[in-house]
């Protein structure tokens, strides 16, 4: 069990943003900061697809709309990519369960996601578009530094991504009704909007 609080930790990351766990895993193991990172994380191949997809994340969640899109696409994929660093974690300490681990890994994934899809509808139902840009680099910065303290003191990385956990439920919690008419709201602009779309004038006798 040694090392489920690096699971844990890096589960909920995984919900955020999972390009960037892949990448800084892969980065402390290939530079020899860390023995606890597998070597399928180390490849120049995955380093090099994660990188190159953080920057894709980077861009499309500062961005107001295209970011809640961009959710919605890896709804799937984070509690996935949380549930394969899990795996690959447990396998590489031997101290776990691959399936335990995985699971750890892709339910702490997919409720951060969650959170981060919830409060970016919340944030999107602001006109300015700076929000976003605060809310992201703010996503992408605490993931960094909760990984990254995790590789040296996993159990309080795990207590801290814990509350935080804790802490965006609850808050998701008082927004879920904000959220629910900015979304009657758009759809009843769509509907609007048809509906204009299909009155014209009449056609020329």
């Amino acid at each position: 069990m040694e090392v489920l609080p690096l699971v844990f930790t890096s589960g909920w990351a995984s919900g955020i943003n999972a390009y960037a766990v892949v990448l800084l895993l892969g980065l402390f193991g290939a530079t020899g900061l860390s023995d606890e990172v597998p070597e399928s994380l180390q490849r120049p191949e995955v380093l090099i697809a994660a990188g190159a997809l953080f920057l894709c994340e980077a861009v499309a969640d500062k961005i107001p709309y295209v970011d809640s899109a961009w959710d919605s696409v890896h709804t799937l994929i984070r509690p996935a990519a949380g549930a394969w660093v899990g795996a690959l974690l447990a396998g590489q300490s031997g101290s776990l369960p691959d399936v335990a681990a995985g699971l750890v890994g892709g339910s702490s994934a997919l409720a951060s996601h969650a959170v981060k899809a919830g409060t970016r509808m919340a944030v999107n139902t602001s006109p300015e578009p700076f929000s976003n840009v605060i809310v992201s680099l703010a996503e992408d910065l605490g993931v960094a530094g909760i990984v990254t303290f995790a590789m040296f003191n996993p159990e309080a990385a795990a207590v801290i991504a814990g509350v935080l956990l804790l802490t965006g439920l609850t808050m998701l919690f008082f927004l879920a009704s904000r959220i629910r008419r900015f979304l009657r709201r758009r759809a009843q602009r769509r509907e609007e909007r048809r509906l204009a779309a299909g009155t014209g004038p009449p056609p020329p006798p």
